[in-house]
């Protein structure tokens, strides 16, 4: 059996349940307050009596206080107050409050008068000749007051039960609609309805902005789904043409003697060697894109690391006939893989290398914008046909111009993703020529 305070409707009951234990709690405290307030007001008004008769009495002895009580008696209001007048032996001197005095001065709270049962608070104060004189007033209004705030306590509280309650139960209904329909999206592309996703109903709440997040990370598990279907594919049939060189090479070393068969055979490695050289760029790629590699950032001059290249290849420029220009801003840093980033900006310098004539002007420009580096590499080569430029940075893509130069068509790969990973992108630059700019966070 499960846990019925972790549904929803349970944790909805939950809520109704404290938000009635708070009104109670409120209600009682309510009453205490307004009660203990209307006690003590009593007791003022029976001691301020008492002290107003002693005053007017002065030394007139009970023959005085007698009188003023007879006085009072005579007004018979019904909120007037009640007295008892007691001389030392007990014998009643004055009054018509129907009470017995107690024995005690002070004040009591209950105090029965009356044949009709009535219940009064009194103060009883013990003379000078040894006589007792007793204020008391009726506890109704308290008692009337109770009864008020008892009926607006009770009227507030069912009211309360029955919003809290029926609210809990519709935000309940509403919250299960919506995570049935998150369910019956989910098991749909459990099975195998990968297009699919979370419903959205444009409210912008927080199930709109779960199912937002949502949808994002399944159109990423997409989009991986068929980048794999796509380098499998890919991978497929690159290593076709690889591996008949390479079985062809064997099979002629098996057929050959001497020196034809050494030459078969060391060929044959060359064929081995440049499949090695292939499987490790797909894991390197691969590494890159899973961002397990960013334990190895570290802050560096990204200047410094550019510079150096543009030196290194200076020669290789000169040699191919190229020209090799740059623009380098001082002092440009970012928290990065050292490694990873020199085989960024060496893959543009050889894809312009490799892909373009001789003759040709090769710019790298290094600079910065906000919060962001923004290198590019640019020739005034003959450029990509429009119709290849869409697929350059996947895996294996190559244009039909670059088909007859070496690699594989993973070198751009390779840049799109170091730039993801270091939070930026790659993009094509617009013509004249070929260019890439690669921007990098800082």
């Amino acid at each position: 059996m499960g846990r019925p305070w972790r549904t929803t409707f349970g944790l909805t009951a939950m809520v109704s349940l404290v938000f009635a234990l708070a009104t109670v709690v409120i209600g009682v405290l309510a009453y205490v307050v307004v009660h203990e307030a209307m006690e003590v007001q009593l007791d003022h008004r029976i001691a301020t009596e008492t002290r107003a008769l002693l005053a007017r009495t002065g030394d007139g002895g009970s023959a005085r206080l007698a009188a003023l009580i007879q006085q009072r008696d005579a007004a018979h209001s019904t909120a007037s107050l009640g007295y008892i007048l007691l001389d030392a032996r007990g014998q009643r001197l004055a009054g018509a409050f129907e009470a017995r005095v107690p024995a005690t001065p002070g004040y009591v709270e209950l105090l029965p008068y009356g044949r009709d049962g009535g219940i009064a608070q009194s103060l009883t104060t013990r003379l000078p000749d040894g006589g007792r004189l007793l204020v008391a007033v009726d506890r109704q209004v308290i008692d009337e007051m109770d009864i008020t705030i008892l009926k607006l306590f009770l009227a507030a509280f069912a009211t309360m039960l029955l919003l809290t309650v029926g609210g809990a139960w519709t935000v309940g209904l509403v919250t299960q609609r919506r995570l049935r329909r998150f369910d019956d999206a989910a098991q749909a592309i459990i099975a195998g309805d990968l297009r699919q996703r979370m419903p959205l109903d444009g409210s912008g709440s927080e199930f709109d902005r779960v199912a937002q997040t949502l949808n994002h990370m399944l159109d990423r598990n997409a989009a991986l789904v068929e980048n794999l279907r796509q380098v499998s594919s890919d991978v497929a049939h690159d290593l076709r043409t690889p591996l008949t060189r390479l079985h062809n090479r064997l099979h002629e070393a098996l057929t050959r003697e001497g020196t034809e068969q050494k030459a078969a055979i060391e060929a044959a490695t060359t064929e081995s060697q440049e499949l090695l050289e292939l499987f490790a760029a797909i894991l390197r790629i691969s590494e890159v894109e899973a961002g397990t590699l960013r334990r190895d950032f570290g802050n560096l001059s990204m200047t410094d690391l550019v510079e150096d290249l543009v030196d290194s290849y200076d020669p290789d420029f000169e040699i191919s006939g190229h020209s090799l220009s740059y623009s380098i801003a001082p002092d440009l840093r970012l928290s990065g893989d050292r490694r990873l980033l020199r085989q960024l900006v060496a893959n543009l310098l050889d894809n312009a290398l490799r892909h373009t004539p001789s003759g040709t002007r090769v710019a790298i420009t290094l600079s910065s914008q906000d919060d962001v580096l923004l290198l590019s590499v640019q020739d005034d080569g003959p450029g990509v046909p429009a119709e290849d430029m869409p697929r350059l940075f996947d895996r294996f893509s190559r244009s039909e111009a670059s088909r007859s130069t070496d690699g594989h068509g993973l070198g751009l790969a390779l840049v799109a993703a170091v730039a993801r990973m270091h939070g930026g992108s790659a993009s094509i630059l617009p013509a004249p020529g070929f260019g890439i700019e690669v921007r990098l966070a800082r």
